[in-house]
């Protein structure tokens, strides 16, 4: 009778290739981010010192191939610790990432307020009552403007300027 080392249901025998490559290519792609974290960000993650003494090498290296190899070693490196030493980095990119979606929405309503203003003079009236002391003339001349432009299929720089003047109110509110 042949026997397999897999005959044994009682047996233990790890996880399989496919999860340990699984593990890796996370490992990889984890160490990525952290290699692109901002300095400042990357000691608030509270990394272990030899992590971060790899990620300073990567940071410096320009040449693609050195840089990729240099990737996988420092993968290799956060292996040998525990996942609980990665917890605080974690946190880190999770909050960014939150961040980065609030940010995100915050610019889509910037730019469906534009389009309501393109559309319609009664979103340029709300826009007034909401922020009295806005300069209207100049709101009204951009928009007329970029109209203009939009008919026109010229170049939308009244249209750009209607965003940036949003977003300096919005940024104005918080």
């Amino acid at each position: 009778m042949n026997r397999t080392y897999t005959d044994d249901p009682d047996h233990d025998y790890g996880p399989t290739r496919t999860q340990q490559r699984r593990e890796a290519l996370a490992t990889l792609s984890f160490a990525s981010q952290l290699a692109e974290l901002p300095p400042s960000k990357l000691t608030r993650a509270n990394l272990p010192e030899d992590v971060l003494r790899e990620i300073d090498h990567l940071r410096r290296i320009t040449s693609h191939i050195a840089r990729k190899r240099q990737l996988g070693f420092l993968a290799k490196v956060m292996r040998r610790h525990g996942d609980e030493a990665f917890d605080g980095a974690r946190t880190l990119l999770g909050e960014n990432r939150d961040q980065q979606r609030k940010e995100n929405a915050a610019l889509h309503r910037l730019e469906a307020l534009r389009e309501k203003l393109m559309d319609s003079d009664e979103s340029l009236h709300e826009l007034i009552d909401q922020h009295p002391d806005i300069d209207r003339q100049h709101l009204r001349s951009l928009i007329r403007q970029a109209r203009i432009e939009r008919d026109g299929n010229k170049p939308p720089r009244a249209y750009r300027e209607i965003f940036q003047l949003l977003k300096t109110l919005s940024e104005d509110e918080a």
